[in-house]
């Protein structure tokens, strides 16, 4: 939703319309910034009847180009493309490793990742938002002319004020806060945390984590915290749409994925001026390339993981932490703004309607 929005704001809103399949909250968020913004009225995920309303749009209003993004998304792409005919160009933006995307799901998971990754080989123009991903893509099949590699961005030049503090939340001063902004899905790694904390707090008492976001884990993992002693430890927010706030409040951003392509998160923890420690996932690595802006451990590395954390705990207490997050958000606000994105992205589009005419 964030790279959507923020990416639309960019642009002459004449010229761009979201389209979504059903409401929800991207779409009220979408009319509250003032988009050109369509709901389709898809009745449940299986409603194919969808598509000829979706169809009759894009012809009727004339779009040069279809942007999608998401699983489902681009297996509707597909589906306009070639069952309906529509004449516009069809480009996505790979988000995740489409391999990837329905861990846990079981064979439903294993269908929709089938159809995923037929799906994907035919669009007329990718994004990834990593070298990463472009080469996943290659590794696919994909022409590498036919592939944009374009970084994630958000805007710094807005200012963001915080408006919680630690004690809203029961948190002393003294406490090490750790933040994990992610969705409760198995991709995102919490059980990797969740050991690395049990671990963490037999030598460090005054550690806490905070996991903002919702999903469909949310029983299980609270489940598991309670199983590992950790409920003083780890604390449940649930979704939240101020996350700046609750990232001022924490002393390190941690991300454990299994698959990213270049997450957000970590540019709102730059803003922040908060240092990571991230899996190297993704494109990860483009933004933390030196140890002096943050950690990056092999996935599924839970001793790596503790120690990067103890690290951190070390570095705030010698008084060096906060320095990491300043240079952090020096070199993201540089590299990566939301206004560089969406030069790239629209040059892209001037590119393929040339090419196309």
């Amino acid at each position: 939703m964030v790279h959507i929005l923020s990416l639309l704001q960019q642009f002459d809103r004449r010229e761009m319309t979201l389209g979504l399949l059903e409401r929800s909250v991207v779409y009220e968020e979408a009319q509250k910034r003032g988009l050109s913004t369509v709901c389709f009225g898809q009745t449940s995920k299986y409603d194919l009847s969808v598509l000829k309303i979706v169809a009759s749009y894009i012809e009727r209003e004339r779009f040069d180009i279809i942007h999608t993004h998401g699983a489902r998304a681009n297996l509707f792409g597909y589906l306009l493309k070639k069952w309906m005919r529509c004449h516009s160009r069809w480009v996505t933006t790979i988000h995740s490793d489409p391999r990837g995307d329905f861990i846990g799901c079981g064979w439903r998971g294993n269908v929709w990742t089938s159809l995923h990754r037929f799906a994907l080989k035919f669009p007329d123009h990718y994004f990834a938002i990593s070298n990463r991903f472009r080469d996943l893509l290659v590794s696919f099949g994909i022409d590498a002319e036919r592939i944009t590699v374009v970084y994630n961005g958000i805007c710094f030049e807005t200012p963001l004020r915080p408006i919680i503090h630690r004690r809203d939340l029961g948190l002393d001063e003294h406490d090490f806060v750790l933040i994990m902004v992610a969705r409760l899905h198995p991709v995102k790694g919490h059980l990797l945390a969740f050991e690395a904390m049990r671990r963490l707090v037999s030598v460090y008492q005054q550690v806490k984590l905070l996991l903002v976001g919702d999903g469909p884990l949310l029983g299980d993992l609270k489940k598991k915290v309670r199983d590992l002693g950790l409920e003083r430890h780890i604390v449940f927010l649930g979704h939240q749409s101020d996350v700046h706030s609750f990232l001022t409040i924490s002393d390190v951003k941690i991300l454990t994925s299994y698959s990213e392509s270049f997450p957000l998160v970590l540019l709102e923890a730059a803003r922040a001026k908060l240092p990571v420690i991230s899996t190297d996932v993704g494109g990860v690595k483009d933004l933390i390339d030196s140890p002096s802006l943050g950690w990056v451990v092999p996935v599924n590395d839970i001793p790596a993981l503790t120690a990067a954390m103890q690290e951190a705990i070390e570095r705030k207490r010698e008084g060096a932490l906060r320095a990491m997050g300043e240079r952090l958000y020096e070199k993201a606000s540089k590299r990566f703004s939301i206004a560089n994105l969406a030069s790239d992205v629209y040059c892209a589009y001037k590119k393929l309607c040339c090419l196309h005419k």
